[in-house]
């Protein structure tokens, strides 16, 4: 029985879904399944699968008639899948050749990690060239804490315990075009789950004009707004006004003006003890987050108040 099970959700991705399959059956670690899904596609996808499935007995072919979204088809693959981690992968991108096995390891000599996710590269099309990197913090604390104003995790790039996803019953099925998201927060909330990331770049996100992430950039930001807001409420019980459109502002690096940086400080600050008292975070993390706190509202300050911080700390030395 494999001990990993990659899930590869597929709706009309015929052009670059033979990179994406060739990209994990050239895996260095080899004790896995790929169960690729066909959410409904019109193109070649089906027969591309169909072909890769009868020559590679680790693919098993799974398919909807039509299509019902990334978090369903998910869902279908989690359901027939038998390894103790669930890995994720998108159809059109490409891990790299180490990226299971160095994760696996982890996993293995961290039992106290849920998942775990890589540090990842955006390409172009035709992936020659670098167009940013993702990197996200290693430490849960701070992912957790980013999980509302910054970069916390790449969700394809992520290997879970499969305990960890029963927990929570699966992906969402209500068509959520942030479904990746929704699950991070439900594990948060409802399990005692702790995340890592591994420091290296270990995937390769594709940059297209039908990427998910790009397509549906408008419908995601509504409904990641609206994912955040209701993991807030739930910590604190409220949602004040005002409060999530900070930590938008903070996560896309925006800058504040004086009112809004005093308010945004008291937010993170308050984010900051109901993490720790909802047990989200360790009490042992809170220098950790007051510093990464401290770090985003100087980003978000005025240039001249960030000179200030920046001659501060070199010649005063604090």
């Amino acid at each position: 029985m494999p001990l990993v099970s990659v899930i590869m959700p597929v709706f009309n991705g015929e052009k670059y879904l033979s990179e994406a399959i060739e990209s994990i059956l050239t895996q260095t670690y080899t004790n896995f399944e790929l169960l690729i899904v066909d959410d409904g596609s019109t193109d070649a996808s089906a027969a591309i699968i169909r072909d890769y499935a009868e020559r590679d007995s680790r693919i098993r072919f799974l398919k909807h008639e039509r299509n019902l979204g990334t978090g369903t088809a998910q869902n279908t693959g989690f359901a027939v899948a038998t390894g103790a981690y669930i890995a994720n992968m998108d159809h059109d991108d490409i891990s790299l050749p180490t990226r299971l096995e160095k994760q696996v390891r982890f996993l293995e000599n961290h039992p106290q990690i849920g998942a775990a996710g890589v540090c990842a590269q955006a390409k172009n099309q035709d992936l020659t060239t670098t167009l940013f990197d993702f990197n996200v913090p290693q430490e849960h604390a701070l992912i957790a804490f980013n999980l509302f104003h910054g970069a916390s995790i790449v969700s394809p790039t992520v290997v879970m315990r499969a305990n960890y996803l029963n927990l929570v019953g699966g992906y969402t099925n209500d068509g959520t075009k942030a479904a990746d998201l929704d699950l991070a927060c439900r594990l948060l909330w409802q399990t005692s789950i702790r995340f890592a990331n591994l420091p290296e770049c270990l995937y390769l996100f594709r940059r297209h004009k039908r990427a998910i992430g790009v397509a549906t950039v408008g419908e995601q930001s509504e409904e990641e707004r609206s994912i955040r807001a209701g993991l807030l409420r739930l910590l604190w019980g409220e949602t004040p006004p005002g409060a999530v459109d900070r930590f938008q502002l903070l996560r896309f690096q925006q800058k504040l003006n004086w009112r809004d940086r005093r308010a945004a400080k008291s937010d993170m600050r308050r984010l900051i003890d109901a993490l720790i008292a909802h047990d989200c975070v360790e009490p042992d993390d809170e220098p950790l987050l007051i510093a990464e706190m401290n770090q985003r509202l100087e980003q978000a300050s005025p240039r001249i108040w960030q000179q200030f911080c920046h001659w501060r700390r070199h010649r005063l030395g604090f």
